[in-house]
Protein backbone atom coordinates (compact mmCIF):
# COMPACT_ATOMS: atom_id res chain seq x y z
CA UNK A 1 0.00 0.00 0.00
CA UNK A 2 1.50 3.89 -1.02
CA UNK A 3 2.40 5.95 2.03
CA UNK A 4 1.16 9.25 1.52
CA UNK A 5 2.98 11.96 3.61
CA UNK A 6 2.84 15.74 3.74
CA UNK A 7 6.73 16.80 3.46
CA UNK A 8 9.08 19.64 1.87
CA UNK A 9 9.83 19.43 -1.55
CA UNK A 10 13.26 18.11 -2.33
CA UNK A 11 16.27 20.47 -3.14
CA UNK A 12 15.91 19.26 -6.89
CA UNK A 13 12.06 20.97 -6.84
CA UNK A 14 13.44 24.15 -4.93
CA UNK A 15 16.76 24.91 -7.46
CA UNK A 16 16.52 24.25 -10.95
CA UNK A 17 19.53 24.94 -12.96
CA UNK A 18 17.96 28.72 -14.23
CA UNK A 19 17.86 29.63 -10.21
CA UNK A 20 20.80 28.32 -9.58
CA UNK A 21 22.56 30.87 -12.51
CA UNK A 22 20.77 33.81 -11.20
CA UNK A 23 21.90 32.89 -7.89
CA UNK A 24 25.33 32.63 -8.74
CA UNK A 25 25.07 36.26 -10.55
CA UNK A 26 24.05 37.28 -6.83
CA UNK A 27 26.85 35.57 -5.37
CA UNK A 28 29.27 37.72 -7.61
CA UNK A 29 27.35 40.74 -6.69
CA UNK A 30 27.94 40.02 -3.11
CA UNK A 31 31.28 39.31 -3.33
CA UNK A 32 32.14 42.42 -4.79
CA UNK A 33 29.74 44.77 -2.44
CA UNK A 34 30.47 43.23 1.08
CA UNK A 35 34.34 42.51 -0.28
CA UNK A 36 34.65 46.14 -1.23
CA UNK A 37 32.44 47.83 1.41
CA UNK A 38 34.00 45.29 4.25
CA UNK A 39 37.21 47.84 4.61
CA UNK A 40 35.17 51.22 3.98
CA UNK A 41 35.42 51.49 8.26
CA UNK A 42 39.46 51.75 8.08
CA UNK A 43 39.10 53.40 4.88
CA UNK A 44 37.49 56.27 5.97
CA UNK A 45 38.15 56.22 10.17
CA UNK A 46 42.10 55.77 10.32
CA UNK A 47 44.55 57.48 9.09
CA UNK A 48 47.40 56.07 6.18
CA UNK A 49 49.51 53.86 8.10
CA UNK A 50 53.51 55.84 8.82
CA UNK A 51 55.08 55.23 5.86
CA UNK A 52 52.68 53.42 4.01
CA UNK A 53 51.26 54.96 0.50
CA UNK A 54 48.38 51.79 -0.25
CA UNK A 55 46.60 52.12 3.15
CA UNK A 56 47.82 48.65 4.20
CA UNK A 57 49.22 48.19 8.04
CA UNK A 58 50.86 44.80 8.10
CA UNK A 59 50.90 43.29 10.82
CA UNK A 60 51.71 45.43 13.39
CA UNK A 61 49.53 48.57 12.42
CA UNK A 62 45.83 49.22 11.48
CA UNK A 63 44.85 49.74 7.77
CA UNK A 64 43.36 52.91 7.39
CA UNK A 65 43.51 56.31 4.52
CA UNK A 66 41.25 58.91 5.13
CA UNK A 67 41.11 59.59 8.97
CA UNK A 68 37.98 60.88 9.17
CA UNK A 69 36.86 58.91 12.96
CA UNK A 70 34.73 56.44 14.03
CA UNK A 71 31.61 59.14 13.66
CA UNK A 72 32.24 60.03 10.47
CA UNK A 73 32.64 56.20 8.99
CA UNK A 74 29.73 55.32 10.67
CA UNK A 75 27.92 58.40 9.52
CA UNK A 76 28.86 57.42 5.96
CA UNK A 77 28.22 53.94 5.53
CA UNK A 78 25.03 54.65 7.28
CA UNK A 79 24.17 56.68 4.16
CA UNK A 80 26.02 54.07 2.17
CA UNK A 81 23.23 51.28 3.31
CA UNK A 82 20.16 53.90 3.42
CA UNK A 83 21.42 55.14 -0.26
CA UNK A 84 21.28 51.14 -0.89
CA UNK A 85 17.65 50.54 -0.01
CA UNK A 86 15.93 53.70 -0.58
CA UNK A 87 17.30 52.93 -4.44
CA UNK A 88 14.91 49.79 -5.01
CA UNK A 89 12.09 51.41 -5.06
CA UNK A 90 12.81 53.40 -7.94
CA UNK A 91 14.07 49.77 -9.42
CA UNK A 92 10.40 48.34 -8.32
CA UNK A 93 9.09 51.03 -10.63
CA UNK A 94 10.94 50.54 -13.50
CA UNK A 95 11.03 46.98 -13.33
CA UNK A 96 7.53 46.42 -13.20
CA UNK A 97 6.18 49.12 -15.29
CA UNK A 98 9.04 50.04 -18.20
CA UNK A 99 11.70 47.37 -18.71
CA UNK A 100 11.45 43.95 -16.88
CA UNK A 101 13.32 42.69 -14.23
CA UNK A 102 15.98 41.16 -16.35
CA UNK A 103 16.56 44.79 -18.14
CA UNK A 104 16.72 46.26 -15.05
CA UNK A 105 18.92 43.95 -13.39
CA UNK A 106 21.05 44.11 -16.40
CA UNK A 107 21.32 47.86 -16.47
CA UNK A 108 21.91 48.33 -12.92
CA UNK A 109 25.04 45.96 -13.56
CA UNK A 110 26.72 48.73 -15.84
CA UNK A 111 25.95 51.53 -13.67
CA UNK A 112 27.38 49.76 -10.21
CA UNK A 113 30.53 48.75 -12.40
CA UNK A 114 31.23 52.32 -12.99
CA UNK A 115 31.15 52.49 -9.19
CA UNK A 116 33.46 49.91 -8.80
CA UNK A 117 36.16 51.66 -10.79
CA UNK A 118 35.61 55.02 -9.08
CA UNK A 119 36.12 53.35 -5.85
CA UNK A 120 39.37 51.96 -7.13
CA UNK A 121 40.49 55.32 -8.16
CA UNK A 122 40.21 56.57 -4.91
CA UNK A 123 42.42 54.05 -2.96
CA UNK A 124 45.19 53.78 -5.73
CA UNK A 125 48.95 55.47 -4.44
CA UNK A 126 49.24 58.96 -6.00
CA UNK A 127 46.01 59.54 -4.75
CA UNK A 128 44.91 58.30 -1.61
CA UNK A 129 47.64 60.53 -0.20
CA UNK A 130 45.71 63.39 -1.10
CA UNK A 131 43.12 63.09 1.78
CA UNK A 132 40.51 65.42 0.73
CA UNK A 133 40.71 64.56 -2.99
CA UNK A 134 40.18 60.63 -2.04
CA UNK A 135 37.38 61.64 -0.15
CA UNK A 136 35.26 62.86 -2.57
CA UNK A 137 36.03 60.47 -5.24
CA UNK A 138 35.38 57.93 -2.31
CA UNK A 139 31.94 59.59 -2.08
CA UNK A 140 31.13 59.79 -5.49
CA UNK A 141 31.59 55.97 -6.05
CA UNK A 142 29.29 55.48 -3.15
CA UNK A 143 26.15 57.27 -4.85
CA UNK A 144 27.27 55.84 -8.17
CA UNK A 145 27.68 52.22 -7.05
CA UNK A 146 24.48 52.50 -4.49
CA UNK A 147 22.74 53.64 -7.60
CA UNK A 148 23.52 50.49 -9.11
CA UNK A 149 23.15 48.33 -5.89
CA UNK A 150 19.82 49.76 -5.08
CA UNK A 151 18.03 49.00 -8.53
CA UNK A 152 19.66 45.20 -8.45
CA UNK A 153 18.38 44.47 -5.05
CA UNK A 154 14.76 45.08 -6.25
CA UNK A 155 14.68 42.36 -8.79
CA UNK A 156 17.52 39.87 -8.61
CA UNK A 157 15.41 37.97 -5.86
CA UNK A 158 11.96 38.15 -7.12
CA UNK A 159 13.77 36.98 -10.75
CA UNK A 160 14.90 33.54 -8.73
CA UNK A 161 11.93 33.04 -6.95
CA UNK A 162 9.39 33.01 -10.05
CA UNK A 163 11.70 30.43 -12.17
CA UNK A 164 10.05 28.15 -9.75
CA UNK A 165 6.53 28.50 -11.59
CA UNK A 166 4.39 26.04 -9.22
CA UNK A 167 1.58 27.37 -7.12
CA UNK A 168 -0.82 24.33 -5.93
CA UNK A 169 0.05 21.34 -3.94
CA UNK A 170 1.04 18.39 -6.06
CA UNK A 171 1.45 14.53 -5.37
CA UNK A 172 5.09 13.31 -6.52
CA UNK A 173 5.69 9.32 -6.61
CA UNK A 174 9.71 8.50 -5.06
CA UNK A 175 11.71 6.12 -6.89
CA UNK A 176 11.05 3.60 -3.79
CA UNK A 177 7.15 3.94 -5.09
CA UNK A 178 6.07 6.24 -2.10
CA UNK A 179 4.11 9.39 -2.98
CA UNK A 180 4.79 12.72 -1.65
CA UNK A 181 2.81 15.87 -1.28
CA UNK A 182 5.03 18.96 -2.36
CA UNK A 183 4.23 21.91 -1.10
CA UNK A 184 5.05 25.17 -3.60
CA UNK A 185 5.03 27.21 0.19
CA UNK A 186 7.68 25.43 1.32
CA UNK A 187 9.63 25.02 -1.73
CA UNK A 188 9.71 28.77 -1.86
CA UNK A 189 10.79 28.85 1.59
CA UNK A 190 13.75 26.80 0.82
CA UNK A 191 14.84 28.74 -2.84
CA UNK A 192 15.03 31.75 -0.53
CA UNK A 193 16.93 29.60 2.08
CA UNK A 194 19.92 28.73 0.01
CA UNK A 195 19.56 31.95 -2.17
CA UNK A 196 20.69 33.37 0.88
CA UNK A 197 23.16 30.57 1.41
CA UNK A 198 24.66 31.77 -2.27
CA UNK A 199 24.72 35.43 -0.83
CA UNK A 200 26.66 34.67 2.30
CA UNK A 201 28.99 32.29 0.40
CA UNK A 202 30.05 35.39 -1.49
CA UNK A 203 30.24 37.35 0.97
CA UNK A 204 32.26 35.14 3.28
CA UNK A 205 35.07 35.09 0.38
CA UNK A 206 34.45 38.64 -0.66
CA UNK A 207 35.07 40.03 2.93
CA UNK A 208 37.67 37.33 3.99
CA UNK A 209 40.29 38.08 1.36
CA UNK A 210 39.73 41.82 1.45
CA UNK A 211 40.44 42.18 4.96
CA UNK A 212 43.60 40.30 4.11
CA UNK A 213 43.94 42.80 1.08
CA UNK A 214 43.51 45.69 2.89
CA UNK A 215 46.51 45.09 5.36
CA UNK A 216 48.93 43.44 3.82
CA UNK A 217 48.89 45.28 0.24
CA UNK A 218 46.31 48.19 0.25
CA UNK A 219 42.91 49.25 -0.38
CA UNK A 220 43.72 49.82 -4.39
CA UNK A 221 43.89 45.51 -3.78
CA UNK A 222 40.92 45.41 -2.17
CA UNK A 223 38.78 47.37 -4.42
CA UNK A 224 40.28 46.16 -7.67
CA UNK A 225 39.41 42.21 -7.05
CA UNK A 226 35.74 42.60 -5.98
CA UNK A 227 35.50 44.60 -9.00
CA UNK A 228 37.37 41.78 -10.93
CA UNK A 229 34.86 39.21 -9.98
CA UNK A 230 31.58 41.42 -10.27
CA UNK A 231 32.44 41.54 -14.01
CA UNK A 232 31.62 38.03 -14.13
CA UNK A 233 27.68 39.43 -13.57
CA UNK A 234 26.75 40.26 -17.12
CA UNK A 235 28.53 37.50 -18.23
CA UNK A 236 26.55 35.46 -16.72
CA UNK A 237 23.34 37.30 -17.54
CA UNK A 238 24.22 37.49 -21.04
CA UNK A 239 24.93 33.41 -21.35
CA UNK A 240 21.51 32.37 -19.54
CA UNK A 241 19.46 35.56 -21.13
CA UNK A 242 17.27 33.27 -23.58
CA UNK A 243 16.71 30.50 -20.70
CA UNK A 244 15.25 33.11 -17.90
CA UNK A 245 11.83 32.78 -17.40
CA UNK A 246 10.72 36.94 -17.61
CA UNK A 247 7.46 38.63 -16.40
CA UNK A 248 6.65 41.18 -18.37
CA UNK A 249 6.00 44.89 -17.40
CA UNK A 250 2.69 45.67 -16.63
CA UNK A 251 2.38 49.32 -16.90
CA UNK A 252 1.03 51.60 -13.49
CA UNK A 253 -0.21 48.84 -11.50
CA UNK A 254 0.57 51.26 -8.36
CA UNK A 255 -1.50 53.64 -9.64
CA UNK A 256 -4.28 50.94 -10.22
CA UNK A 257 -3.90 49.47 -6.71
CA UNK A 258 -4.07 53.13 -5.57
CA UNK A 259 -7.23 53.64 -7.16
CA UNK A 260 -8.89 50.51 -6.15
CA UNK A 261 -7.86 51.52 -2.15
CA UNK A 262 -9.97 54.56 -2.93
CA UNK A 263 -13.35 53.12 -4.25
CA UNK A 264 -12.74 50.52 -1.05
CA UNK A 265 -12.44 53.20 1.14
CA UNK A 266 -15.45 55.41 0.00
CA UNK A 267 -17.67 55.98 3.49
CA UNK A 268 -15.11 54.73 5.72
CA UNK A 269 -13.63 58.23 6.63
CA UNK A 270 -14.58 59.86 9.77
CA UNK A 271 -13.76 63.01 11.86
CA UNK A 272 -12.86 60.37 14.47
CA UNK A 273 -9.80 59.02 14.13
CA UNK A 274 -10.52 55.87 16.22
CA UNK A 275 -13.49 54.94 14.00
CA UNK A 276 -11.77 55.66 10.62
CA UNK A 277 -8.90 53.39 12.10
CA UNK A 278 -11.70 50.21 12.57
CA UNK A 279 -13.20 51.13 9.35
CA UNK A 280 -10.30 51.20 7.27
CA UNK A 281 -9.12 47.98 8.76
CA UNK A 282 -12.16 46.18 8.68
CA UNK A 283 -12.27 42.75 7.08
CA UNK A 284 -14.61 43.28 5.05
CA UNK A 285 -12.80 46.62 3.76
CA UNK A 286 -12.05 45.26 0.39
CA UNK A 287 -15.17 43.61 -0.65
CA UNK A 288 -16.88 46.97 -2.24
CA UNK A 289 -14.12 47.17 -4.50
CA UNK A 290 -14.36 44.04 -5.83
CA UNK A 291 -15.39 43.99 -9.65
CA UNK A 292 -18.06 41.19 -9.27
CA UNK A 293 -19.68 43.55 -6.34
CA UNK A 294 -19.85 46.83 -8.62
CA UNK A 295 -21.46 45.34 -11.56
CA UNK A 296 -22.28 48.09 -14.07
CA UNK A 297 -20.78 50.63 -12.00
CA UNK A 298 -17.16 49.28 -12.92
CA UNK A 299 -14.61 51.76 -14.16
CA UNK A 300 -12.85 51.20 -17.55
CA UNK A 301 -9.66 50.41 -15.79
CA UNK A 302 -10.51 47.91 -13.56
CA UNK A 303 -9.32 45.43 -15.71
CA UNK A 304 -8.48 42.16 -13.39
CA UNK A 305 -10.74 39.61 -11.29
CA UNK A 306 -11.80 39.54 -7.60
CA UNK A 307 -8.20 37.04 -6.83
CA UNK A 308 -6.76 40.09 -7.88
CA UNK A 309 -8.01 42.11 -5.05
CA UNK A 310 -7.58 39.55 -3.04
CA UNK A 311 -3.77 39.09 -3.75
CA UNK A 312 -3.75 43.23 -3.20
CA UNK A 313 -5.27 42.98 0.23
CA UNK A 314 -2.75 40.33 0.96
CA UNK A 315 -0.03 42.67 -0.26
CA UNK A 316 -0.18 45.61 2.20
CA UNK A 317 -0.86 43.04 5.22
CA UNK A 318 2.75 42.52 3.87
CA UNK A 319 3.72 46.01 3.97
CA UNK A 320 2.07 46.36 7.35
CA UNK A 321 4.19 43.16 8.59
CA UNK A 322 7.48 45.39 7.03
CA UNK A 323 7.00 48.39 9.26
CA UNK A 324 8.25 46.79 11.48
CA UNK A 325 11.64 45.85 10.13
CA UNK A 326 13.33 49.24 10.70
CA UNK A 327 14.12 48.61 14.66
CA UNK A 328 15.56 45.18 13.86
CA UNK A 329 17.62 46.15 10.89
CA UNK A 330 19.00 48.63 13.73
CA UNK A 331 20.76 46.29 15.64
CA UNK A 332 21.83 44.42 12.09
CA UNK A 333 23.91 47.00 11.08
CA UNK A 334 25.70 47.65 14.43
CA UNK A 335 28.01 44.69 12.56
CA UNK A 336 28.63 47.33 9.54
CA UNK A 337 30.29 49.48 11.89
CA UNK A 338 30.61 49.71 15.36
CA UNK A 339 31.77 45.90 15.79
CA UNK A 340 34.33 46.45 13.64
CA UNK A 341 35.61 49.72 14.92
CA UNK A 342 35.60 47.77 18.65
CA UNK A 343 37.71 44.64 17.28
CA UNK A 344 40.22 47.36 16.31
CA UNK A 345 40.42 47.41 20.02
CA UNK A 346 40.76 44.36 21.28
CA UNK A 347 44.01 42.04 20.74
CA UNK A 348 44.01 40.52 17.03
CA UNK A 349 47.12 39.13 17.40
CA UNK A 350 48.03 40.05 13.83
CA UNK A 351 44.35 39.05 12.59
CA UNK A 352 42.54 41.94 10.14
CA UNK A 353 39.85 43.36 12.37
CA UNK A 354 37.57 43.57 10.13
CA UNK A 355 37.82 39.68 9.45
CA UNK A 356 35.43 39.13 12.41
CA UNK A 357 32.66 40.16 10.55
CA UNK A 358 33.41 36.73 8.40
CA UNK A 359 31.81 35.26 11.34
CA UNK A 360 28.14 36.45 10.34
CA UNK A 361 28.18 34.82 6.87
CA UNK A 362 30.72 31.53 7.97
CA UNK A 363 27.44 30.99 10.64
CA UNK A 364 24.91 31.82 8.12
CA UNK A 365 26.21 29.26 5.60
CA UNK A 366 26.74 26.66 8.56
CA UNK A 367 23.14 27.28 10.27
CA UNK A 368 21.07 27.81 6.88
CA UNK A 369 21.38 23.80 6.51
CA UNK A 370 21.31 22.78 9.77
CA UNK A 371 17.92 25.18 9.91
CA UNK A 372 16.24 23.41 6.48
CA UNK A 373 17.47 19.63 6.78
CA UNK A 374 17.10 19.48 11.01
CA UNK A 375 15.66 22.04 12.78
CA UNK A 376 12.80 22.99 10.62
CA UNK A 377 11.56 19.53 9.31
CA UNK A 378 11.67 18.39 13.15
CA UNK A 379 9.22 21.13 14.40
CA UNK A 380 7.24 19.77 11.40
CA UNK A 381 7.24 16.72 12.50
CA UNK A 382 6.54 17.62 16.37
CA UNK A 383 3.38 19.57 14.70
CA UNK A 384 4.70 22.80 16.02
CA UNK A 385 3.91 25.87 13.61
CA UNK A 386 7.06 27.72 13.37
CA UNK A 387 5.30 30.40 10.76
CA UNK A 388 6.69 33.22 8.85
CA UNK A 389 5.67 35.72 11.53
CA UNK A 390 6.90 33.28 14.51
CA UNK A 391 10.16 33.59 12.86
CA UNK A 392 10.31 37.39 12.52
CA UNK A 393 9.67 37.44 16.20
CA UNK A 394 12.33 34.91 17.31
CA UNK A 395 14.28 37.15 14.95
CA UNK A 396 13.99 40.33 16.94
CA UNK A 397 15.07 37.96 20.00
CA UNK A 398 17.96 36.81 18.80
CA UNK A 399 18.92 40.33 17.42
CA UNK A 400 18.62 41.52 21.36
CA UNK A 401 20.77 38.85 22.38
CA UNK A 402 23.30 39.39 19.92
CA UNK A 403 23.40 43.54 21.29
CA UNK A 404 23.30 42.48 25.05
CA UNK A 405 26.40 40.39 24.43
CA UNK A 406 28.13 43.20 22.31
CA UNK A 407 27.34 45.91 25.50
CA UNK A 408 29.02 43.46 28.03
CA UNK A 409 32.11 42.85 26.29
CA UNK A 410 32.31 46.58 25.37
CA UNK A 411 31.91 47.16 29.23
CA UNK A 412 34.85 44.48 30.29
CA UNK A 413 36.91 46.46 27.26
CA UNK A 414 36.65 49.47 28.93
CA UNK A 415 38.06 48.12 32.13
CA UNK A 416 40.71 46.37 30.60
CA UNK A 417 42.26 49.15 28.23
CA UNK A 418 45.05 51.11 29.71
CA UNK A 419 43.21 54.30 28.30
CA UNK A 420 40.26 53.15 30.15
CA UNK A 421 37.03 54.57 28.35
CA UNK A 422 39.09 56.17 25.03
CA UNK A 423 39.88 52.79 23.63
CA UNK A 424 39.67 53.59 20.12
CA UNK A 425 42.12 56.42 20.31
CA UNK A 426 44.61 54.83 22.75
CA UNK A 427 48.42 55.22 21.81
CA UNK A 428 51.69 54.97 22.80
CA UNK A 429 54.37 57.81 22.78
CA UNK A 430 55.56 56.15 19.36
CA UNK A 431 51.68 56.34 17.75
CA UNK A 432 51.51 52.93 17.89
CA UNK A 433 48.09 51.46 19.03
CA UNK A 434 47.03 49.97 22.58
CA UNK A 435 44.80 47.42 23.07
CA UNK A 436 42.73 45.45 25.49
CA UNK A 437 44.05 42.26 26.48
CA UNK A 438 40.74 40.15 25.68
CA UNK A 439 41.29 38.38 22.36
CA UNK A 440 38.92 39.78 19.86
CA UNK A 441 37.34 36.59 18.66
CA UNK A 442 35.34 37.18 22.14
CA UNK A 443 33.58 38.63 20.05
CA UNK A 444 32.07 35.36 18.25
CA UNK A 445 29.31 35.15 20.17
CA UNK A 446 27.31 38.49 18.90
CA UNK A 447 27.98 37.62 15.41
CA UNK A 448 26.82 33.70 15.26
CA UNK A 449 23.28 35.42 17.08
CA UNK A 450 22.88 37.80 14.34
CA UNK A 451 23.41 35.37 11.99
CA UNK A 452 20.80 33.43 13.70
CA UNK A 453 18.62 36.52 13.50
CA UNK A 454 18.95 36.82 9.95
CA UNK A 455 18.22 33.10 9.00
CA UNK A 456 14.50 34.09 11.46
CA UNK A 457 14.08 37.90 10.44
CA UNK A 458 16.11 38.66 7.00
CA UNK A 459 15.22 35.88 4.86
CA UNK A 460 12.14 35.17 6.16
CA UNK A 461 11.17 38.61 5.01
CA UNK A 462 11.99 38.17 1.51
CA UNK A 463 10.38 35.28 1.41
CA UNK A 464 6.79 36.65 2.90
CA UNK A 465 7.51 39.87 -0.04
CA UNK A 466 7.48 37.38 -2.68
CA UNK A 467 4.74 35.14 -1.36
CA UNK A 468 2.17 37.55 -0.50
CA UNK A 469 2.72 40.13 -3.07
CA UNK A 470 0.71 40.00 -6.83
CA UNK A 471 2.78 38.58 -9.29
CA UNK A 472 2.58 41.95 -11.30
CA UNK A 473 3.64 43.94 -7.71
CA UNK A 474 6.76 41.36 -6.68
CA UNK A 475 9.79 43.60 -7.62
CA UNK A 476 7.54 46.98 -5.63
CA UNK A 477 6.51 44.94 -2.71
CA UNK A 478 10.23 43.73 -2.37
CA UNK A 479 11.16 47.09 -2.33
CA UNK A 480 9.09 47.74 0.56
CA UNK A 481 10.75 45.55 2.13
CA UNK A 482 14.22 46.90 1.54
CA UNK A 483 12.74 50.29 2.05
CA UNK A 484 12.94 49.34 5.53
CA UNK A 485 16.51 48.89 5.77
CA UNK A 486 17.02 52.35 4.29
CA UNK A 487 14.42 53.42 6.99
CA UNK A 488 16.92 52.21 9.43
CA UNK A 489 19.77 53.77 8.20
CA UNK A 490 18.60 56.98 8.58
CA UNK A 491 17.09 56.16 12.54
CA UNK A 492 20.64 55.27 12.61
CA UNK A 493 21.67 58.52 12.10
CA UNK A 494 20.05 59.46 15.14
CA UNK A 495 22.35 57.29 16.73
CA UNK A 496 26.05 58.78 15.47
CA UNK A 497 26.37 60.22 18.50
CA UNK A 498 26.44 56.87 20.70
CA UNK A 499 28.99 55.34 18.20
CA UNK A 500 31.93 57.12 19.97
CA UNK A 501 34.23 56.30 23.10
CA UNK A 502 33.13 56.39 26.09
CA UNK A 503 29.10 55.90 25.30
CA UNK A 504 29.66 52.60 23.51
CA UNK A 505 27.87 50.58 25.91
CA UNK A 506 24.59 52.97 26.23
CA UNK A 507 25.07 51.96 21.79
CA UNK A 508 24.25 48.23 22.27
CA UNK A 509 22.15 48.33 25.14
CA UNK A 510 19.46 51.36 23.39
CA UNK A 511 19.64 48.63 20.56
CA UNK A 512 19.11 45.39 22.79
CA UNK A 513 16.24 47.51 24.39
CA UNK A 514 14.54 48.83 21.02
CA UNK A 515 14.72 45.10 19.64
CA UNK A 516 13.53 43.31 22.29
CA UNK A 517 10.58 45.96 22.56
CA UNK A 518 9.58 46.09 19.24
CA UNK A 519 9.79 42.33 18.78
CA UNK A 520 6.79 41.76 21.61
CA UNK A 521 4.84 44.74 20.39
CA UNK A 522 5.32 43.04 16.70
CA UNK A 523 3.75 39.29 18.16
CA UNK A 524 0.89 41.10 19.45
CA UNK A 525 0.29 42.94 16.61
CA UNK A 526 0.45 40.11 14.02
CA UNK A 527 -1.27 37.08 15.99
CA UNK A 528 -4.40 37.37 14.05
CA UNK A 529 -2.85 37.99 10.59
CA UNK A 530 -0.39 34.56 11.89
CA UNK A 531 -3.38 32.82 12.85
CA UNK A 532 -4.37 33.23 8.48
CA UNK A 533 -1.29 32.24 7.24
CA UNK A 534 -2.64 28.92 5.23
CA UNK A 535 -5.85 31.84 4.03
CA UNK A 536 -3.32 33.50 2.79
CA UNK A 537 -1.22 31.18 0.92
CA UNK A 538 -4.02 29.44 -0.87
CA UNK A 539 -5.54 32.07 -2.66
CA UNK A 540 -6.75 31.74 -6.39
CA UNK A 541 -4.29 32.54 -9.06
CA UNK A 542 -5.64 35.90 -10.38
CA UNK A 543 -6.15 37.40 -14.28
CA UNK A 544 -4.99 41.25 -15.07
CA UNK A 545 -5.11 42.46 -18.44
CA UNK A 546 -1.57 44.58 -18.27
CA UNK A 547 -2.24 46.02 -22.07
CA UNK A 548 -5.70 47.21 -20.99
CA UNK A 549 -4.39 48.83 -18.09
CA UNK A 550 -1.99 50.85 -19.73
CA UNK A 551 -4.09 52.30 -21.88
CA UNK A 552 -6.45 54.03 -19.10
CA UNK A 553 -2.53 55.63 -18.00
CA UNK A 554 -1.51 56.75 -21.33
Amino acid sequence: MLIVRNRCASLLFALNIRSIVIAFVELAERFSFYGSSVVFTNFIQRGLPPGSTTGAGGATNQAGALDQGQRASTGLNTFYQFWCYVIPLLGAYLADTRWGRYKTICIAVFIALIGHILLIISAIPGVIEHRNGALACFVVALIVMGFGTGLFKANISPLVAEQYRRTRLFVITLKNGERVIVDPVLTLSRVYMYFYLFVNVGALIGQISMAYSEKYVGFWLSYTLPTVVFLFCPLILWVGRNRYIHSPPTGSVLATALKLFGIAAQGRWSLNPVKTFKALTADDFWENAKPSKLGDKKPEWMTFDDNWVDEVRRGLKACAVFCWYPVYWLTYNQLNNNLTSQAATMSTHGLPNDVLSNLDPFALVIFIPICDLFIYPALRRARINFSALKKIAWGYYTGTAAMIWAAVLQHYLYKTNPCGYAASTCVDAEGNQLVSPINVWTQTGSYVLIALSEIFASITGLEYAFTKAPVNMRSLVMSAFLFTSAIASALGEAFVALSSDPLLVWNYGTMAVLAAVAGTIFWFAVRKLDAKEDELNSLAASKFNPEETKSHFV
